[in-house]
């Protein structure tokens, strides 16, 4: 008796080892369409974040183009800074840079000692400083 003709409780041996081939066959497909199937929303969910952050850097772009723009900046720093723009009898020219960033000479020694200003206190700060407590031990 050869070993494709022997019998195992009436089926050929041959017949048994299909069938388990065959299902160990159907659990592999199964487990790699699940595997496949959790990739993919985990795909889609990478993308949406993608998305989401691309949308995010436009909007932030956007911001900074508006921030960024000359006319505000302008305004902003005569508004706040009092800056104003510079008169032509304020430019330099380029011959002129090397003395413009030449170091200025140290200060002269006054002969009379001046005094240290003194601190100036805000009102706002002095009012609402708290009150001593007489008796507290310190």
């Amino acid at each position: 008796m050869s070993l494709l003709d022997r019998k195992v409780r009436g089926f050929r041996l041959v017949d048994l080892l299909a069938l388990g081939l065959l299902v160990v066959l159907i659990l592999g497909v199964y487990l790699a369409k699940t595997m496949a199937g959790r990739e993919r929303a985990q795909i889609a969910q990478v993308e949406r974040q993608i998305a989401a952050e691309k949308a995010r850097i436009r909007l932030l772009q956007a911001e900074v183009s508006h921030l960024e723009q000359p006319a505000r900046i302008e305004r902003l720093s005569t508004a706040y800074l009092g800056l104003k723009p510079v008169t032509v009898k304020r430019e330099a020219k380029v011959e002129a840079l090397p003395a413009i960033a030449a170091p200025a000479p140290p200060p002269k020694p006054s002969t009379k000692p001046e005094e240290a200003p003194a601190p100036k206190l805000d009102p706002t700060l002095v009012a609402e400083a708290p009150e001593p407590v007489p008796g507290n031990g310190q």
